[in-house]
């Protein structure tokens, strides 16, 4: 079996190549890939190399996590069925290539345990459920925190920030106020209001998640916390972070860092997004062919416009 696979060959340079699939072992599944996301974080820092040391890094490397795709396939004994669709946290199924993360391609092979069933009329919107775990787990540390603090001050209004706000207003807590410096990506709030920090004059913020990945900023965040008060890393960061110890210590000042999404918090987003409680609409702005992936992941990131760019794979059907 072979499938076509965006591969970065070097930072800043991607080739679509016909990669070899293995054959299906027991409990293994063969998905058609729909749709993929190119991730504006995690996979913008494996494009322009800056992405420090990470277990399986290296060139070349299939990019990806964020697929949707339907079951062709099914080895063995499995709760899914032929044609059922299925979101799928990335693969390790190519040879001669680094699979981190392995999910943009037009058909992967995986156990089945590894993908998540999302309903059919979900479609596209499916590739936003990696970011939304990403910013539930933020939130909820995973399970393992007595105390939820939800976010009353994001900073950043991408898919991200945008998501983080839609759970705290589904979870009932007090609307956040959303920090963003780019005009263009000011609007598209839903109850909750979005504002240039340079117009916003609080500093008794209890809880602060920043998603900007802006390694200047926390000395700022800081200075805006209430006594106690918690500074969530919620984005990912290339350079090291500091601070001014002084301010800090003033307010006693506590700071967080959100690690990666785990099954549990994608099975509850799944869930929040299955029953309307979280909406997935508006966040998706832009769509390409594999064919022009070179196009699509210039504009992934480096248009302030793009929300979100999907990879259509249906002409590899």
């Amino acid at each position: 079996m072979k499938a076509q696979a965006i591969v970065f060959q070097q930072p800043e340079h991607l080739s679509v190549l016909s990669l070899d699939l293995p054959e299906l072992a027991d409990h293994q599944i063969l998905v058609q890939v729909e749709y993929s996301g190119i991730s504006t974080g995690t996979e913008r820092l494996l494009w322009d190399g800056s992405m420090p040391p990470f277990p399986g890094m290296g060139y070349p490397l299939v990019p990806g996590y964020e697929t949707v795709g339907r079951v062709v396939k099914v080895a063995g004994e499995s709760s899914l069925e032929v044609g059922q669709r299925v979101f799928v946290p990335g693969a390790n199924c190519f040879q001669g290539v680094r699979n981190l993360f392995g999910g943009a391609a037009s058909d992967l092979v995986i156990p089945h345990d590894r993908a998540i069933p999302v309903p059919d009329g979900l479609a596209e919107q499916a590739v936003l459920l990696a970011l939304a775990a990403t910013a539930y787990h933020a939130v909820a540390g995973g399970g393992k925190r007595e105390v939820i603090t939800s976010p009353d001050l994001i900073v950043g209004h991408g898919v991200m920030g945008r998501l983080l706000a839609r759970l705290t207003v589904a979870s009932g807590a007090p609307a956040p106020t959303v920090w963003e410096t780019q005009n263009v990506r000011m609007s598209g709030a839903q109850g909750y209001n979005v504002v240039h920090p340079d117009e916003d004059l609080r500093k008794d913020y209890k809880a602060i998640y920043d998603v900007s990945g802006d390694s200047n900023l926390l000395d700022k965040l800081i200075l805006r916390l209430a006594p106690g008060g918690e500074v969530v890393l919620a984005g990912f960061y290339t350079k090291d972070l500091h601070f001014a110890y002084a301010p800090a210590f003033m307010r006693e000042a506590q700071i967080r860092t959100a690690a990666e999404w785990k099954r549990a918090d994608l099975l509850a987003v799944t869930e929040l997004v299955t029953t309307g409680r979280l909406s997935l609409e508006g966040l998706i702005t832009h769509h390409q062919s594999p064919r022009n992936a070179l196009a699509a992941y210039k504009v992934a990131f480096g248009d302030p416009l793009c929300l979100k760019m999907i990879m259509d794979w249906s002409a590899h059907a």
